[in-house]
């Protein structure tokens, strides 16, 4: 503290100001005479609560050497000087104060509010801290007026045994988080990526070699830190972090999911190298559904149904199916949308139609778990994926009876997210799973998730075949017929107990984009979901 000016002012009306050579004051003890008489006798000891002056000038005089520096003589005016001077000289050391000014205020009876406004500099940053605290003066043992020690004096959120420190924040450091062509991300200008850049801050501001911000913090009697009390600075990001997005397709996605109704998410991936290219929600900020949804995917699933069956050999896209309005099976009936039905239909007329009573029809085909295994041994699905950020991998449990015919149509016990089934999209159009990454494994030498099997090329071009057909044909041409170029889609509708209306799900791929996403309580998926998948492809 030296050389460093100090103010105090106590009362509002008293301004004294401060050096590093001394201090004034004013005198509130002055006796009548410079020498007592002889034969006086000691004043006897005063009992009584301290008095206005009193309390002032103990205030003024403790508070003055406090912001000085002079610990010793700040310390001698409390009634307990060795728990004052530890914790005075505590507060000066750990928090690193090169300047203090305190400003008294008028007093309440004994109680003296005072401001606070600590400089503080460490580690290179400086920060000011003001805030307000109190005094209240009692008399000690031998009635002299003095100030009631706690180390509430320093801070008043401070109980017995507490200090104060300066410390590295537990906030990760900033972190500058960049797209597949360098673009900056900002929550700003894509407010759906305000989860996911939060997450990443978390997860790699440090790795990035970022800086962490300092906080003026509680700290306990075991010397451990509490809680922060101020900030001092937010710390400085590091390398920027390069990730899958395309800012482009991303803008994009924005756009299109506040087009289809509320609640309404999309994924858009690259199916060559499972980059995750756009995540978007409506609403933007909040649960992100994108990723982390869980929904019984409907008709879409029939991707993986259709893989299922034709891997088996005994059905081929040119297999005879026929689709009849309703069927049975496990006890219970199942039914088309809008009483459906095609005679003489073949097995890739029915996935274009998108026929759930064919695709039932075929359950005996199939050992149980044989749709479940497809979906985990070649498309991925729980395989606990590590995508960067915090997402939902799916799930798809093996049933019987009933239950194994609602699997093969993507109701029941399936949950999966749009993530996903952009996944699934991804991995019918390259024929391999790659898992959808965020950030770059390179980043920091992450397990990524490696499916046991793939798709047999004549099983995947089979598959595609009928993707197309859908796509052109089918119950997705009305949002994806007109793209130009190679394209795949597979429209779901997925009912859900005691809501009005069902989910609508999209899936689709163009080129090197496979997309998916939902629009929940809405209706049929090319009416909904698959306008917003039809802009993103359209964009890419």
């Amino acid at each position: 503290m030296q050389g460093a000016t100090k103010g105090v002012v106590i009362g509002g009306a008293v301004a004294v100001v401060l050096a590093a050579v001394g201090f004034g004051g004013y005198g509130l003890f002055h006796s009548a005479s410079s020498k007592p008489a002889a034969d006086a006798k000691p004043a006897p000891k005063v009992t009584t609560p301290p008095s206005a002056a009193e309390v002032r000038g103990t205030a003024h005089d403790f508070l003055a050497a406090w912001a000085s520096g002079d610990v010793a003589k700040a310390a001698a005016l409390t009634d307990d000087s060795a728990q004052a001077t530890t914790q005075l000289t505590s507060y000066r050391s750990d928090l690193h104060v090169s300047r203090l000014t305190l400003t008294g205020q008028p007093a309440t009876g004994t109680r003296v509010p005072f401001s606070v406004r600590a400089a503080v500099s460490y580690n290179g940053q400086d920060s000011t801290w003001a805030y307000d605290s109190a005094l209240t003066v009692v008399r000690d043992g031998s009635g002299k007026p003095v100030v009631k020690w706690a180390p509430a004096v320093l801070n008043p959120k401070l109980t017995a045994g507490q200090g104060l420190e300066a410390a590295p924040s537990d906030t990760p450091p900033p972190l500058t988080a960049v797209g597949r062509d360098g673009t900056p991300l900002t929550a700003a200008k894509y407010p759906s990526l305000a989860g996911i850049l939060t997450e990443l801050q978390s997860k790699y501001g440090a790795t990035m070699q970022g800086t962490p911000g300092m906080d003026i913090r509680v700290k306990a009697a075991d010397g451990k830190p509490g809680a922060s009390l101020h900030p001092l600075s937010p710390g400085k990001a590091g390398k920027p972090l390069k990730t899958t997005i395309d800012a482009g397709l991303q803008a994009q996605a924005e756009k299109a999911v506040t087009t289809q109704g509320p609640d309404a998410a999309v994924v858009a991936i690259q199916p060559s190298t499972g980059d995750v290219l756009a995540v978007a929600n409506n609403p933007a900020g909040g649960y992100d559904k994108a990723m982390l949804g869980t929904y019984a995917p409907g008709s879409t699933f029939k991707v993986i149904t259709a893989s299922t069956l034709l891997t088996t050999g005994k059905v081929t896209p040119s297999t005879p199916l026929d689709c009849p309005k309703t069927i049975s099976y496990g006890g219970r009936s199942f039914h088309n949308v809008e009483g459906m039905q095609i005679d003489k239909a073949t097995f890739a007329q029915d996935f274009a139609a998108s026929c759930n009573t064919a695709f039932i029809s075929t359950a005996n085909v199939l050992p149980d778990g044989a749709v479940e295994n497809e979906a985990h041994d070649v498309f991925g699905l729980g395989l606990n994926w590590s995508t960067g950020v915090p997402s939902w991998d799916g799930k798809v449990p093996v049933g019987t009876g009933s239950e194994k015919a609602m699997t093969m149509i993507g109701q029941g016990q399936v949950q999966v997210s749009p993530l996903d089934m952009a996944s699934v999209a991804a991995t019918a159009k390259s024929g391999v799973f790659h898992q959808p990454v965020i950030v770059p494994a390179a980043v920091d030498n992450r397990q990524i998730a490696q499916a046991p099997q793939q798709l047999p090329a004549s099983v995947d071009s089979a598959l595609r075949s009928m993707m197309v057909l859908t796509a052109r044909q089918g119950t997705a041409a009305p949002t994806v017929g007109q793209l130009s170029g190679d394209v795949g889609a597979k429209t779901g509708t997925a009912e859900v107990d005691g809501q009005a209306k069902p989910n609508s799900w999209f899936l689709a791929y163009h080129d090197d984009v496979a997309a998916a996403a939902v629009v929940p309580n809405t209706g049929e998926g090319y009416k909904f979901a698959g306008k917003i998948v039809a802009a993103l492809l359209s964009a890419s």
